[in-house]
C-alpha cells in the first residue's frame, strides 16, 4: 500500500471541529458571571444531555431475586438477579454492614472493563471498603462481564473475545435500531439504582455512585442523567473528548453519547449539570486517559460552582500516583469524600476479604444466558423485526430524502476545489492523482485516473462518458484490477478514495484496518459525537467528485463500487441525477440481516443510524431499478454469498440478481 502524506488529513479534520466547537463553549463560559447566566447555560446542558440518553424505555417489573448469601467477617454479600428490562437478566452482589443502626448511606458502584465483572479484586475492595465504613453497595455485572457473557452459545466467539469487543458488537447493531448502547448501560445501572433504594437499610438522603474506567463512565452518565444521587466519585475517565481525540485513543461505544458534540458539550458538562451538588473527580498520575484533560475539567467544574456559591469542599479532585485503575489510594481518596459528604467518620481499610467465583456467581453457571436471559442480539432482532414490519415502504423523492437526512449530507458547491498531485506508476499503467477538496476544512477524497498516455498527467480531462470505481479499501490496490476494467466497459476509468480510505488512512490502520478499536472506528465514533454520519461524509465525497466529473465534462457517470465502495456507490448512484449504470460487488443485501445475526464482521463505518426506522438496502436497490447490477453479494461476514444460501437471501430480500 502507497504511503502518500495525507495519512492525518482526517484525523486532523476532526480536531480542527472540536477545537473550533471547545473556543465557542470556553467563551461562552468565560462569559458566566451571574446565577442566572449559570442556571441557564446548564438547562441549555442538560437539555443536551436528555436528547442523548433518550428517549427512556418504560420500567418493568425487576423480578429481583435472592439466589444466595456470602457471610464474611464484616458484612454480608447477598446475591442478587434482577430484570433491568423484559428478558434482560442483571447480576448483582449487595453488601450489607453487619451492623447498622438506622438508615445508612448506600453507594451504587459500575464496574470497569474487566472480564470478571463484579468479582474483579480491585472491585470487592471498594465495595468492602464501602461497607466497613457504614455504607450499603450495590455493584452489577455489565453486558459481557461477570455473568453476563451473552455470546456464550456459539460455537465461534472469536469477534467477541474480550468484553470491550463484545460491546463494539452490539453498539454497532443497536446503531440500525436507532438506538445507543450506552443507554443501554445507563438503564441497567437505573434500575439497579431502583434495587439499592428498594432496600430498607437505606437512607435515600445520602445516596453515592462511583466506578473506575468503564465504571467512570457509567458515573458520568449516571450521574447527569439521574438525580436521585446525592454525590459521586468517577475515577480514571473523566479528561475532554478532545484529549482522547489529539491522543488517539478510541474510545468503546458506550462512550461516544450522540450528538454532545454537535451540541457544544464537554466532558465537564455531565458535571455542570448537576452543580451544585457534590462531585469528586479521581484519576492516576500515569493513566492513559490524559491527566491535563481531568485538570481542565476539574477547574471548569470548580469554577462553574463557584459562581453558584457552592462550597469548596463540594468538588475535589484527587490523582493517585499510578497507571490506569482503582487503586487503594483512589478508593480511599472516594471513601473519605463519601464520608464528608454523607456526614460520617471514615477508617482506612488496609486488607479487604476476596471472594472467588465458585462463591460469588448469583447463577447456577456463572451465566445469565443459562440462567434464562434472552442475549442481546435475539433483543435488537425483535426489535429490527419489529421495525421491518411497521415499517412504510419509501419509493422515489421520498426515500431520497430520507436517505439524505439520516445520512446528515453536507450542503454541496457546484464543483469541488481540485489539485493535480503527482502521478504514479501502477502495473506498468500511468495513474494520475487528484485532490478534490470535498470540505470544508482541509479534507479531500483522492481521485486516481488510469491514463493511456501518461503525457497528460498534469491536468485534468474529463470524457464525457467516464467510469468511477469506489475500492473496499485502497484505490491502489484495485487499479489494475481485471473486474474494475471490465465493468468500465471501454470508458475512462476512475478510482476514488474517499476519506479515511486508501490515500487518507491512517498509517496505524493500513495493517488492520478492522480492527474494533481503529482509527476508522474512532472516526465514526465521533461522528456520532458530532450527531452526523461518517458514511454520509463519504457518500458526500463521492458526490462532490461526481459533480466535478460533470462540471469538466462528463455527460454521464456509470459508477461501480467494491464491499464498502458498494455501499457508498448505491447511495450515490441513488442521490446523484449524473449517475447511469452501476455496478455493486461484495455488497451487503440488507441492514436488516445484520441487525438480525449474533455476529456482523462489517464494519460500523458502514451503517446508517436508525435506518431500519425508515428504510434498508433493498429500497435502494429496488430504486435504481435497471441501473443497478448486483454481483458476488457479501454476508454479515464480510464473505460471498454463494449457490442455495445467495438463493435464500435474495428470496427473503425479494431482490433479482441482474
Amino acid at each position: 500500500m502507497m504511503s502518500s502524506g495525507y495519512g492525518h488529513m482526517v484525523h486532523d479534520d476532526f480536531v480542527e471541529r472540536v477545537r473550533s466547537m471547545r473556543e465557542e463553549r470556553q467563551a461562552q463560559l468565560a462569559g458566566i458571571r451571574t446565577k442566572a447566566q449559570a442556571q441557564g447555560y446548564q438547562r441549555r446542558v442538560r437539555k443536551a444531555i436528555r436528547q442523548a440518553f433518550g428517549p427512556r424505555p418504560a420500567k418493568t417489573p425487576l423480578n429481583t431475586q435472592v439466589t444466595g448469601v456470602v457471610e464474611t467477617r464484616h458484612c454480608r454479600i447477598e446475591k442478587l438477579l434482577f430484570e433491568s428490562r423484559p428478558g434482560c437478566l442483571v447480576t448483582a452482589h449487595l453488601y450489607v454492614p453487619n451492623k447498622l443502626d438506622g438508615k445508612a448511606p448506600a453507594v451504587l458502584g459500575t464496574c470497569g472493563h474487566s472480564a470478571d465483572g463484579k468479582l474483579e479484586p480491585k472491585y470487592q475492595g471498594f465495595c468492602q471498603r464501602l461497607a466497613r465504613n457504614g455504607y450499603v453497595v450495590l455493584i452489577y455485572d455489565p453486558f459481557n462481564q461477570g455473568e453476563r457473557d451473552q455470546y456464550q452459545r456459539l460455537p465461534d466467539r472469536s469477534a467477541v473475545g474480550n468484553c470491550c469487543h463484545a460491546h463494539n458488537m452490539m453498539g454497532k447493531q443497536l446503531e440500525l435500531v436507532g438506538e445507543w448502547f450506552g443507554m443501554w448501560r445507563t438503564w441497567d445501572g437505573v434500575r439497579a439504582l431502583d434495587v439499592l433504594l428498594a432496600r430498607p437499610e437505606v437512607d435515600r438522603t445520602r445516596v453515592g455512585l462511583t466506578g473506575n474506567s468503564g465504571g467512570g463512565t457509567m458515573t458520568q452518565w449516571l450521574w447527569a442523567t439521574e438525580p436521585r444521587f446525592t454525590m459521586a466519585a468517577p475515577s480514571c475517565f473523566v479528561t475532554t473528548f478532545l484529549n482522547n481525540l489529539e491522543n488517539e485513543l478510541p474510545a468503546d461505544c458506550e462512550q461516544y453519547p450522540p450528538g454532545v458534540l454537535g451540541a457544544g458539550l464537554e466532558m465537564a458538562d455531565f458535571y455542570i449539570a448537576r452543580a451544585p451538588d457534590p462531585v469528586m473527580l479521581l484519576g492516576q498520575k500515569y493513566c492513559f486517559f490524559d491527566r491535563r484533560g481531568l485538570k481542565e475539567a476539574y477547574d471548569e467544574v470548580r469554577n462553574f460552582y463557584k459562581v453558584l456559591g457552592a462550597p469548596a469542599a463540594s468538588t475535589q479532585l484527587f490523582i493517585g500516583g499510578h497507571p490506569h485503575g482503582f487503586f487503594e489510594d483512589n478508593q480511599e481518596a472516594m471513601v473519605g469524600f463519601f464520608a464528608e459528604t454523607a456526614h460520617t467518620t471514615a477508617k482506612k481499610v488496609r486488607q479487604v476479604d476476596e471472594i472467588d467465583a465458585e462463591a460469588g456467581n448469583v447463577t447456577p453457571t456463572g451465566n445469565t444466558v443459562d440462567a434464562g436471559a434472552t442475549p442481546i442480539y435475539e433483543l435488537i432482532a425483535s426489535q429490527a423485526q419489529m421495525l421491518a414490519e411497521g415499517r412504510k415502504k419509501l419509493t422515489g423523492p421520498a426515500l431520497r430524502r430520507t436517505v439524505t437526512e439520516l445520512l446528515h449530507l453536507p450542503d454541496r458547491a457546484a464543483s469541488p476545489h481540485y489539485r493535480v498531485l503527482r502521478s504514479r506508476r501502477v502495473d506498468g499503467e500511468t495513474c494520475a492523482r487528484y485532490a478534490v477538496e470535498t470540505g470544508p476544512g482541509h479534507v479531500r477524497a483522492i481521485m486516481h485516473k488510469i491514463l493511456v498516455d501518461g503525457s497528460r498527467a498534469q491536468t485534468l480531462d474529463v470524457e464525457t462518458a467516464v467510469h468511477l470505481h469506489l475500492p473496499h479499501v485502497d484505490a491502489s490496490t484495485e487499479c489494475a484490477d481485471k473486474w474494475v476494467a471490465q465493468t468500465a466497459d471501454g470508458r475512462s476509468r476512475y478510482l476514488l478514495d474517499v476519506r479515511g480510505l486508501g490515500e487518507s488512512m491512517p498509517d496505524e490502520a493500513k495493517e488492520n484496518f478492522f480492527h474494533p478499536y481503529g482509527m476508522d472506528y474512532m472516526f465514526h465514533g465521533h461522528e456520532l459525537l458530532f450527531g452526523e454520519s461518517w458514511v454520509g461524509k463519504r457518500v458526500h465525497d463521492v458526490l462532490a467528485t461526481i459533480d466535478l466529473l460533470v462540471t469538466e465534462g462528463a455527460s454521464r457517470v456509470t459508477i461501480s463500487g467494491h464491499g464498502q465502495g458498494a455501499v457508498l456507490a448505491a447511495y450515490a448512484a441513488l442521490l446523484h441525477d449524473g449517475v447511469g449504470a452501476v455496478t455493486l460487488k461484495g455488497a451487503p443485501l440488507s441492514y436488516q440481516a445484520m441487525a438480525q445475526a449474533p455476529l456482523v464482521s462489517w464494519p460500523a463505518s458502514n451503517f446508517v443510524r436508525n435506518c431500519l426506522a425508515h428504510f434498508d438496502l433493498p429500497d435502494v436497490y429496488r430504486a435504481l431499478g435497471r441501473r443497478l447490477t448486483l454481483t458476488e453479494p457479501w454476508d454479515v461476514e464480510m464473505k460471498p454469498l454463494r449457490g442455495a444460501r445467495l438463493k435464500r437471501a435474495l428470496a427473503v430480500e425479494g431482490l433479482v440478481m441482474r
